[in-house]
């Protein structure tokens, strides 16, 4: 909900355009590594509905960005860039509500930032090239591909595009957070462990992930979704890995999936299959013995 109405944005007469957007978050990331190709840190995004809103309030006799909540400073400084780098007044008040947890995995910063530009977009009409706003994003923090529709591969440590896969079949993910926060910016400073074999497979994941996603098969997604859980308790273990992965065995899900620089992990649904709802409220009663807080999201 927002923090102004109509009176209190009255009290600034000197209120200027005012302009909206919002960017959805992901639940982690269907894969993610490094390839062999160009040894570049890569993921494939998972979109899903939950989303981060951005209001911006231009006001001529403000000398630069009051940002709200104050925690969201990365936001302000992309809006201070973006305004400056157009010309545009400097001044206003930018304002971001958002329903994703920050720390878990589930791109709640990246969501923040494209938001904040869409904001821009709508209260100057402009329109920002997605090459351009990768070069904004990347003077601020490594970013998940939030700002295209669907599914891509992207190179989140340089900010770029690799591959525009499609959009993903209708899932549910049944998933859990193991506690704490990570924080992104610092987790990837960190050099991957990973050898030739394991950059290898990777560059095979992503083939068949991609091939997948194109055919909507949501059961190769699943598996590749697995395995690349699997492959990243190498960097960042998740205790209740195995026990999720068992619960997915026993509810025939279609696999798990997690946050790789995050605390989330999860069991995929097919909404689409006859048995959605009996295998929802089975993975449900299982996850309850582990004594976890239970949290559903949809793509």
């Amino acid at each position: 909900m927002s923090m102004f109405n109509k009176s209190s944005i009255n009290a600034f007469p000197n209120m200027g355009r005012v302009g909206q957007g919002s960017s959805n978050g992901t639940f982690g990331e269907l894969l993610q590594g490094v390839l062999e190709e160009d040894n570049l840190d890569f993921l494939v995004t998972l979109p899903i509905t939950r989303t981060s809103t951005a209001t911006f309030y231009s006001i001529s006799s403000y000398e630069n960005v009051v940002v709200l909540p104050f925690s969201k400073q990365k936001s302000k400084k992309l809006v201070e860039n973006i305004l400056q780098y157009f010309n545009f007044p400097l001044g206003g008040i930018l304002e971001i509500n958002s329903n994703l947890p920050v720390g878990k995995g589930l791109a709640s910063s990246s969501a923040d930032l494209v938001a904040a530009s869409r904001a821009l977009e709508d209260c100057f009409n402009i329109k920002i090239e997605r090459t351009l706003l990768e070069y904004f994003l990347s003077g601020i923090e490594p970013t998940d591909g939030v700002m295209y529709d669907g599914a891509v591969s992207f190179y989140h440590r340089e900010v770029r595009l690799k591959e525009y896969i499609g959009k993903l079949p209708h899932f549910c993910i049944l998933s859990i957070d193991e506690g704490g926060t990570i924080d992104t910016v610092e987790f990837n400073k960190q050099v991957k462990p990973f050898n030739n074999a394991d950059k290898l497979e990777y560059n095979l994941l992503l083939q068949r992930l991609s091939k997948a996603i194109k055919e909507k098969d949501a059961n190769a997604i699943g598996l590749i979704s697995s395995r690349s859980a699997v492959l990243n308790q190498k960097v960042l273990p998740k205790e209740y890995l195995p026990t999720l992965i068992n619960i997915n065995h026993k509810i025939s899900g279609l696999g798990v999936v997690v946050a790789h620089s995050g605390t989330s992990l999860g069991i995929l649904l097919l909404k689409d299959e006859l048995e959605f709802n009996a295998k929802l409220e089975l993975g449900y009663r299982y996850l309850k013995e582990l004594n976890k807080d239970i949290y559903i999201y949809h793509t």
